[in-house]
């Protein structure tokens, strides 16, 4: 089990540094639609059919490839459900919002 630092500390784990729950906050409210889910974050993204979910999947690679860095994809015709964790580092690291930057970056 990780401790959890304080508010506004963050809690290092090898390299990677777990944000606070006020961090997590923080970023989240810098993104649009996304939202918190354990120590997760997800959105769904809504496109105009089956081919379009595929397409925008298909984008997904490329900032996660340059990132090294994966979210779990879920597809449902026109719906694409994202979620992205650091796994590794059990919760929720500055590279995950930075994913989820890239990600929305797709759809502007």
């Amino acid at each position: 089990m990780v401790a959890r630092a304080g508010a506004g500390a963050a809690t290092k784990l090898g390299a990677m540094e777990l944000l606070s729950d006020s961090e997590i906050e923080s970023r989240l409210a810098e993104l649009e639609g996304w939202e918190r889910d354990g120590q997760t974050i997800v959105k769904t993204f809504e496109l105009a059919d089956f081919v379009g979910s595929v397409e925008f999947i298909d984008k997904v690679v490329e900032p996660a490839e340059a990132m090294g860095h994966h979210p779990d994809l879920n597809v449902s015709w026109n719906k694409v459900g994202v979620s992205i964790s650091t796994h590794s580092a059990g919760g929720l690291t500055a590279s995950d919002f930075e994913l989820a930057k890239g990600i929305d970056a797709l759809t502007a």
